[in-house]
C-alpha cells in the first residue's frame, strides 16, 4: 500500500520540527533567524520550508566519497527545485582502507554522531551520504533512532580497474595476485602496475564487497530510490540521483514518512534475502541485525540460516561470481532486475522511500544480461551465500561464505594451528619452517569485538608462504575476527561469544582436530568435555585493551557478533525515548 498522501494530509508549515526554532515571537526565537539570516539568507528562503540535513562523510582521507564534494550540491540543488532549505552537516568519515585499527571500531561512534547532529539542530528531515562499508550502517542506525524523514544516498562503486589487459577487482584480485607475488610469480614492476590500476576513480570497492552488499541492503529495505544502490560513481545517472534525493526528501517530511514506517521486520527479512542472491559480504549478518534491532525488529542468525537455505545467489559479482563487477551488474539490470527475479522469496507490499511499494518498484524490471543476473534455473550457487554454523566451539553461532571457497572444505577435519595474535600470526606465516600443511586449520584469536579491539578484518589469515610456493591457494582458517566483504576462501568468521571474554576458541591447541561440516551447519573442536572444562579452569583473561576514552567505553558496551555489536545503551528498548531538546 502506497504511503503518498493527499495534499489534506501532508503537514502544514507550523508543524515543522524546525518551526520550534524558528517561528516563536520571542528572544531566543529571533536569535535563531538573526543568525541564519547572519549567514546571507532572507526570510524567504527558509521561513515555513523544511530544513533538510544533508549528512556528508566526505573528507580527504576517503577515498571512496571524494566525489561527495560535488554531490552534495547536487542534493542542495533537489532539495531547493523542491522547495527546501539544505544545510550540510559534515559527519565522522569512516575509510575502509586507511583508518586503523579496524572502522568497526568507530561505526557506532558514527551512528551515535549522526543521532546527535539530528537531534540537537533544527531539521526536518535528512539525506543521508555514504558508501564505504562501515559508514551505510552507522549512517541509518543513527537516523532510525532519530527517526526523521530519511532517505540514503549511496556513493556507488567505482570503475572497474584494469591491469595489462585484465580487468581487476579491488580486494578480490589484490589478495589473488598477492599470493601470486609471494610465490616468485609476479614481478615488483608488475605490482606497481597493478597498484595504480586497480583502484582508478572516485567510488567505493567494485567487487560485491561490504560496501555494495550494504547499499544493496538499504535499498532492498526502502530506504534509497530504486535503482540507486549500484549506479556507478562516475555515471551521470549519479549525480542525477543525487538531485533526485533532495527533491524527495523535501516531498517525504511533508508526509511524515519516517524510517519507522519503512523499517519493518519483513523489509529486514527482504534484505537477508537480496543479500543471498547478491553473493554478499559475510560483514552484512553485523550489520542487518544492529539495523533491525534499533528498528525494533527482532532479526537473528536463524533468519539469515532460513533465507541461506532458499534463496539461490544470483549475482554473477566477485568474489561469489568470477567474472563481473559491479558496474556489469548495474548495466545487467541492478538490484531491481534482481529483485524482479526473485520476487516470490520476497514481502512486495513493504513501502518504501518513494512512497510506493515494493512491488510497484520492480514491476517490469528488466535484465539484459543473463549472466550478469542469472535465473533462478542457473544460479551461481544453489544456496545462499552464507551459512550459519554452531558447535561447541561457536555455541552463538558462526559464519563462512561457502560459494566463494573451494567446495573440498565444505566437510573438512584438521589439526589446529593456532595464534594469540596478528603479529605472532604475520610473522609466522612467512617462516620457510613453519610446521603446516594444506589441512590445518589456521587459528586466529582474541582478534573479536572486545579483543581486536573492534573485530579488524583479519579473518583472512594469509596462506603460509611455503605452501603458497605448493601451488595451495586456499585452506580452512577460523577466527573470531570478521574479513574483508572483497575476500574469499575457506575462512569461517565471527566465532561467538569471542575468545577475548573465554569462549571456546580460547581454549584450543596447536594440533587439536577441528571438523567443519557446512551442509550440517556445525563446527566442533574435537576434544572431550571433561578437557574443556580443565583448560577453562586454567584460562587466564588478557590485559584490558583500553583504560580511558572512548576504547574504554567500547569495551564495556559492545556485544558480540551475533547480536551485532552494537552498544547495549542503544539499542531499542533499553531505556526511554529521548525526547526533543528544549528551547530556550
Amino acid at each position: 500500500m502506497s504511503e503518498r498522501k493527499t495534499p489534506d494530509q501532508l503537514k502544514t508549515p507550523d508543524q515543522l520540527r524546525s518551526a520550534r526554532w524558528f517561528a516563536p515571537d520571542d528572544l531566543r526565537s529571533f536569535g535563531h533567524r538573526s543568525r541564519v539570516m547572519q549567514m546571507g539568507y532572507a526570510q524567504e528562503e527558509w521561513k515555513g520550508r523544511p530544513v533538510i540535513a544533508i549528512v556528508n562523510t566526505w573528507s580527504d582521507a576517503q577515498p571512496c566519497h571524494m566525489h561527495f564534494k560535488q554531490r552534495v550540491d547536487d542534493v542542495k540543488r533537489g532539495v531547493l527545485m523542491a522547495g527546501g532549505f539544505p544545510i550540510e552537516l559534515p559527519a565522522l568519515s569512516l575509510s575502509e582502507s586507511l583508518l586503523k585499527p579496524t572502522t568497526m571500531l568507530y561505526r557506532n561512534m558514527l551512528a551515535m554522531d549522526v543521532e546527535e547532529l539530528l537531534r540537537s539542530h533544527p531539521v526536518d528531515g535528512v539525506v543521508l551520504m555514504g558508501g564505504c562499508d562501515k559508514t551505510t550502517p552507522a549512517l541509518l542506525l543513527g537516523a532510525t533512532s532519530m527517526n526523521l524523514p530519511a532517505i540514503y544516498l549511496p556513493a556507488g562503486p567505482m570503475l572497474r580497474g584494469n591491469w595489462k589487459g585484465k580487468t581487476l577487482g579491488s580486494g578480490s584480485d589484490a589478495w589473488k595476485y598477492w599470493d601470486e607475488r609471494r610465490a616468485g610469480k609476479l614481478s615488483d614492476a608488475d605490482w606497481s602496475a597493478m597498484e595504480a590500476g586497480i583502484a582508478r576513480s572516485h567510488g567505493t570497492c567494485m567487487t560485491m564487497g561490504t560496501a555494495s552488499t550494504m547499499t544493496a541492503i538499504a535499498e532492498a529495505i526502502g530506504m534509497t530510490l530504486p535503482g540507486a544502490s549500484s549506479i556507478p560513481a562516475a555515471d551521470a545517472e549519479h549525480i542525477r540521483m543525487s538531485s533526485e534525493c533532495g527533491r524527495r526528501i523535501v516531498e517525504m517530511v511533508w508526509e511524515d514518512l519516517t524510517p519507522a514506517k519503512i523499517q519493518t521486520k519483513a523489509a529486514f527479512e527482504n534484505a537477508i534475502a537480496v543479500a543471498m542472491a547478491m553473493g554478499c559480504s559475510t560483514n552484512a549478518i553485523i550489520h542487518v541485525i544492529a539495523q533491525a534491532r534499533r528498528a525494533g525488529a527482532d532479526i537473528g542468525l536463524d533468519d539469515f540460516e532460513a533465507a541461506s537455505r532458499k534463496v539461490p545467489v544470483l549475482a554473477n559479482v566477485r568474489p561469489s561470481g568470477d567474472t563481473y563487477l559491479m558496474e556489469d551488474f548495474y548495466y545487467a539490470g541492478g538490484l531491481p532486475g534482481l529483485m524482479s527475479r526473485m520476487a516470490e522469496h520476497l514481502h512486495l507490499d513493504c513501502v518504501t522511500v518513494n512512497g510506493r511499494t515494493l512491488g510497484d518498484n520492480i514491476k517490469g524490471a528488466g535484465v539484459y544480461n543473463d549472466d550478469v543476473i542469472r535465473p533462478q534455473s542457473n544460479p551461481i550457487y544453489r544456496e545462499g551465500a552464507l551459512a550459519v554454523l554452531k558447535g561447541n566451539l561457536a555455541p552463538d553461532g558462526c559464519v563462512i561464505k561457502p560459494s566463494a571457497c573451494e567446495p573440498r572444505f565444505l566437510k573438512h577435519t584438521g589439526p589446529a594451528l593456532v595464534f594469540d595474535d596478528y603479529p605472532s600470526m604475520k610473522k609466522a606465516i612467512d617462516d620457510p619452517d613453519l610446521d603446516v600443511s594444506a589441512d590445518h586449520v589456521l587459528i586466529l584469536r582474541n582478534a573479536g569485538p572486545q579483543g581486536g579491539p573492534g573485530m579488524p578484518e583479519w579473518g583472512m589469515l594469509p596462506i603460509p608462504t611455503k605452501l603458497v610456493k605448493q601451488g595451495v591457494r586456499d585452506m580452512v582458517r577460523l577466527s573470531d575476527a570478521r574479513m574483508s566483504g572483497t575476500s574469499y576462501g575457506a575462512c569461517i568468521l565471527h566465532v561467538s561469544p569471542e575468545s577475548y571474554i573465554g569462549g571456546p576458541l580460547a581454549l584450543v591447541k596447536n594440533g587439536d582436530l577441528i571438523t567443519l561440516d557446512v551442509a550440517a551447519r556445525t563446527i566442533n573442536l574435537d576434544v572431550s568435555e571433561e578437557e574443556l572444562a580443565r583448560r577453562r579452569a586454567e584460562w587466564t583473561p588478557p590485559a584490558p585493551r583500553f583504560e580511558r576514552g572512548y576504547g574504554w567505553m567500547f569495551a564495556r558496551h559492545i556485544k558480540q557478533a551475533n547480536d551485532g555489536c552494537d552498544f547495549d545503551f542503544l539499542e531499542t528498548g533499553f531505556g526511554a525515548p529521548v525526547g526533543e531538546p528544549v528551547i530556550y
